[in-house]
């Protein structure tokens, strides 16, 4: 087993017409130390997917199992908070924030004394490459790559082993987008996450350890 197993999940939904099968019996295995690509085209099930991992929707069919258990089961707002992290698109920063506060968050989640909590998310900025001028600026001051690299520090202020990415580079120019591809695979290389992006950028899935094709809900 993996640090995250997917074992036959489907979902489907229902509209007046129709019943679609947006993830259809997907098996997978996902190990720490790993960066994985999920790629295809538009409505193939890359986001369901993405989001049945995070715990964010439950699987019609089949599980999808961390250690704590199948998201069935087990307690989705618990898991979010202290074993997977999602990072999206549009960064999802709180704009009345300033970058440490950002970091600093998840920490005050798990009642982690301040003084404790201001030093753990000053050495995350510093991971992702944010030196201390940072920390007292807003959002609205950063350009788009580095309020990625913030999401990208709150998400290991949390301390999860598993990072799920939906389109991390997809508001980003070229070079900040390298940037941030880099980030995420020295963490699952040199830190022993497990890092799963969903990604339309083809330089983006050539860095992949893995890269899980999607088509019609399954893996081709």
């Amino acid at each position: 087993m993996g640090i995250l197993d997917v074992k036959n999940v489907s979902y489907e939904y229902r509209n007046k017409y129709r019943t679609v099968k947006a993830v259809n019996g997907i098996d997978y295995s996902f190990d720490a130390g790993k960066f994985y690509a999920i790629v295809g085209a538009s409505g193939c099930g890359k986001t369901t997917f993405l989001s049945l991992l995070a715990g964010l929707d439950i699987p019609t069919g089949g599980d999808v199992i961390y250690a704590s258990g199948s998201t069935k089961s087990i307690d989705r707002d618990d898991l979010r908070r202290d074993d997977v992290a999602v990072i999206y698109q549009n960064f999802n920063l709180f704009p009345l924030l300033t970058v440490l506060e950002n970091v600093m968050y998840p920490l005050s989640l798990h009642k982690t004394p301040k003084k404790e909590a201001r030093q753990i998310a000053k050495e995350k900025l510093a991971a992702v490459g944010l030196t201390p001028e940072f920390h007292k600026r807003f959002p609205s001051m950063l350009s788009g790559g580095e309020q990625q690299r913030v999401a990208i520090a709150r998400s290991l202020a949390a301390g999860g082993s598993v990072i799920l990415a939906d389109e991390p580079t997809g508001n980003l120019d070229a070079e900040n987008s390298r940037n941030i591809i880099d980030i995420l695979k020295r963490l699952a290389h040199d830190e022993n996450y497990c890092v799963i992006v969903v990604t339309h950028d083809s330089a983006v899935a050539s860095c992949a350890d893995e890269v899980i094709k999607l088509r019609d809900g399954k893996i081709e």
